[in-house]
């Protein structure tokens, strides 16, 4: 088990990709608490918010194999396109399910105050604007760029 941990730990495209996530989450965290003046801890964790750490690990990930393995390997063109999709989802797929959340609360809400149900709120921010994965992009490629 120790040797699995160490070649994790010496993976370098691994950690440059796990610092970039870090990195964007840590950025959401410091931009929730200057707006929000408090700390919440699940904006660590959470989805959603600038910039995404989806498109930042996602990107990082694919230039840093390009950048170990060219950007002619058949390894740059799997990652690559893993990041096509997650970046995609991010923003289209998770954030249309967050605006309906966003709807179906509205409803839900409506139907509460007319005393027919007890109220039980959807989570609404589940996905990213297109700006917000847009700037995970970027970071993420940018990590890679530093860590070479």
């Amino acid at each position: 088990m120790n040797e699995i941990i160490r070649q994790l730990f010496a993976n370098k495209i691994f950690m440059t990709t796990i610092s970039a996530w870090i990195v964007a989450q840590t950025i959401k965290v410091t931009v929730g608490v200057v707006r929000e003046h408090r700390i919440d801890f699940r904006w660590f964790v959470g989805t959603g918010g600038m910039p995404s750490s989806h498109a930042a690990g996602a990107s990082c990930l694919a230039a840093a194999v390009g950048f170990a393995h060219r950007f002619d390997s058949v390894f740059f063109a799997l990652a690559a396109a893993f990041a096509l999709v997650v970046m995609f989802d991010a923003q289209g797929v998770r954030r249309a399910a967050g605006k309906q959340a966003r709807i179906l609360n509205k409803i839900m809400e409506d139907i509460y105050w007319q005393g027919k149900i007890d109220e039980v709120r959807l989570r609404e921010l589940v996905g990213h604007t297109p700006l917000e994965v847009i700037a995970g992009c970027l970071l993420g490629v940018l990590i890679a760029v530093l860590a070479q």
